[in-house]
């Protein structure tokens, strides 16, 4: 079993915001396996199949960012799954806008939808894939920036890196990265 779960907050209100590259990117791809989001559990929303044999859930938390440990963990326990077969996709101001970073484990840095997940898991020792959305522009308090729209000037570049943290999902579920 592998689970790759996409940070954000759920409901168009938010679809386009920086603070949800993490759904974006566990759309892109949930797309590109063939996959469907079409259940609601673990209070997330998913997506299932299979890759080679082995089973897939591609989830977005139904909770709000700060709270997406939750989903996380009740996923972890429902399917009997590691830390080391957990993957989470999710943007990240430290990091430049349209960059994007893989490791093998870390910190919460300055997310706190990270922190609450390392929180209610136990550990940070699982995969992620940060995408950058930074830096924020001066004088703008952090949860507005991260709640804004991302601007249309900006949005193939944030697509640009949507993708190439969707590749790494990629890689990561093929035992490649």
């Amino acid at each position: 079993m592998k689970i790759v779960v996409g940070l954000g907050n759920f409901g168009d209100k938010y679809a386009y915001t920086f603070h949800n590259m993490g759904f974006l990117a566990a759309e892109c791809l949930a797309e590109r396996l063939g996959f469907r989001f079409s259940k609601r559990v673990c209070e997330a929303q998913i997506a299932k199949g299979y890759i080679e044999g082995e089973p897939v859930i591609v989830a977005k938390p139904l909770t709000y960012m700060n709270l997406s440990g939750r989903a996380v963990l009740q996923l972890l326990k429902r399917h009997k799954a590691s830390l080391a077969d957990l993957l989470i996709l999710f943007d990240d101001i430290d990091i430049a806008k349209g960059d994007i970073r893989v490791r093998p484990k870390g910190s919460a840095g300055t997310h706190n939808g990270m922190r609450n997940v390392i929180e209610l898991v136990g550990s940070g020792d699982f995969a992620r894939v940060r995408i950058g959305i930074g830096p924020k522009p001066e004088f703008v308090p952090i949860a507005d920036y991260v709640l804004s729209e991302v601007p249309r000037s900006e949005r193939q570049t944030l697509f640009d890196a949507i993708g190439r943290a969707a590749d790494e999902a990629e890689k990561w579920l093929q035992g490649q990265a």
